[in-house]
C-alpha cells in the first residue's frame, strides 16, 4: 500500500499543478488509508504537505504577477488566525468519544473523516460543475467587501483546521466574486493564502502530536514533484476536462469514506 501511497503523493502536487487545487482534498486519504496514519495526525500532517506544495507552487505564480498580495493579507489574515486557533486549541479538547446513540458510537476520529468526506463531496461539485461563460473581462476596479470576506476567511480557516485541507475550491470563487480577481489571479493569491494559513497552522500541531518526520518530508518531497510536472503540463492538457475528471473521482472517493466509515 505504500508504493500506491508514495504514487498518490505525486498526483496530490499533479493536480495542484495543472489545475490549481483540487489535490489537497486526497492528502488525508492517502495518509489514512494507504499509510496507516491516524486520522487526527493525518489532518496536521496534510497542513505541512499541502501548505509546502502550494508555496512552491505560487512562487511561479508570483512571477507571472498573478498574485494580488493586497487581497492575500485582507483574506489570509482571519484564515490564518481561524486555523491556528482550531489545531492549537479546539482541535485538543474534541473528546475521543463525542456521543453514544446505541451500537453507534462517534469518535473524534471518525467525527473528522466524515466532516472530511462532506468537504470531498462539495469540492467535487465545484469541480465537476460547468464554468459560466463569462470572463477574461476587461479588469474591473477591485473593492472589498471586507465583513464578507472577514467571515470567508474565517470560515475557510475553521474548516482547515478541522480537516487538513487547502480550501482552494472555496477561497477561489471567493476571491473572484467577492474581490473582483480574474481567475488567473485568484489561482495564484488562492495558492499563497493557502500555503501561509496550512503552515501556520501546522505549527500550532507542533509538540502535542507524534511525527513521522520520514513520511511526512518524503510525502511532502514527492507532492513538490508532482506540482513542478502539473505545470509543465498544464499548457498541453485541457485543464477544464480534467478538472471534470479528477472531480468525479473525488466524488466517488468522498462517497466511499462516508460509507467505509459508518457501515464497514
Amino acid at each position: 500500500m505504500e508504493i500506491a501511497g508514495y504514487i498518490a503523493s505525486l498526483i496530490i502536487g499533479l493536480s495542484l499543478g495543472l489545475i490549481g487545487g483540487g489535490g489537497s482534498i486526497l492528502t488525508v486519504p492517502v495518509l489514512v488509508y494507504l499509510f496507516g496514519v491516524n486520522p487526527v495526525a493525518a489532518t496536521a500532517y496534510s497542513l505541512l504537505i499541502v501548505g509546502t506544495t502550494s508555496l512552491v507552487g505560487a512562487w511561479p505564480k508570483y512571477r507571472q504577477q498573478e498574485v494580488n498580495l493586497k487581497t492575500a493579507i485582507i483574506f489570509g489574515i482571519p484564515s490564518i488566525a481561524a486555523v491556528y486557533a482550531t489545531r492549537a486549541f479546539i482541535i485538543p479538547v474534541i473528546p475521543d468519544t463525542i456521543f453514544t446513540a446505541g451500537s453507534f458510537v462517534l469518535t473524534k476520529p471518525l467525527m473528522l473523516m466524515l466532516i472530511f468526506a462532506v468537504l470531498m463531496v462539495a469540492a467535487s461539485i465545484s469541480m465537476i460543475r460547468s464554468p459560466r461563460k463569462k470572463n477574461e473581462r476587461a479588469p474591473v476596479k477591485q473593492s472589498f467587501n471586507y465583513p464578507v470576506i472577514l467571515l470567508e476567511g474565517t470560515l475557510v480557516g475553521l474548516l482547515t483546521g478541522l480537516v487538513g485541507a487547502g480550501g482552494g475550491f472555496l477561497i477561489i470563487p471567493a476571491l473572484v466574486i467577492l474581490s473582483k480577481l480574474p481567475m488567473k489571479q485568484a489561482v495564484g493569491t488562492s495558492l499563497l493564502i493557502i500555503a501561509a494559513k496550512s503552515l501556520i497552522g501546522f505549527t500550532g500541531d507542533l509538540g502535542k502530536i507524534d511525527m513521522d518526520w520520514t513520511l511526512l518530508l518524503s510525502v511532502t518531497a514527492l507532492a513538490i514533484v508532482g506540482i513542478f510536472v502539473g505545470n509543465r503540463l498544464s499548457t498541453r492538457i485541457a485543464a477544464n476536462a480534467l478538472k471534470k475528471g479528477f472531480g468525479w473521482f473525488v466524488l466517488v472517493m468522498g462517497i466511499y469514506i462516508i460509507a467505509k466509515e459508518l457501515f464497514f
